[in-house]
């Protein structure tokens, strides 16, 4: 059987970073942020954002298959999107290898 590309560490509190380590700690944070989010996310202004994020991806052919390709959709300085290496899209505010930000 193949080995599954599952993320074996998700839903095992095993995160490192400092917010990660507190919301394991502190349920009723945790608790207090997922409401917060699950409002937020459901109001109609986000929907459309993500609405308009879906369509520039099926204009642009890429819905569904980013990932096979390695690319992401990446917003400029201007406000458009763009397809972009996924690594460096990524990594560019500092969550890439050793957190050094891409110039």
């Amino acid at each position: 059987m193949a080995t599954s590309k599952r993320n074996t560490l998700a839903g095992s509190k095993k995160g490192t970073s400092k917010s990660a380590r507190y919301f394991q700690n502190n349920p009723e944070a945790r608790e207090k942020k997922n409401d917060y989010n699950k409002k937020y996310h459901s109001t109609d202004e986000r929907k459309k954002y993500r609405a308009g994020l879906n369509k520039a991806n099926k204009d642009a052919g890429t819905y569904g298959k980013m990932t096979s390709m390695n690319k992401d959709r990446s917003h400029t300085k201007s406000g458009k999107l763009v397809l972009e290496d996924k690594s460096k899209n990524r990594a560019r505010n500092g969550h890439g290898k050793d957190g050094k930000r891409l110039k």
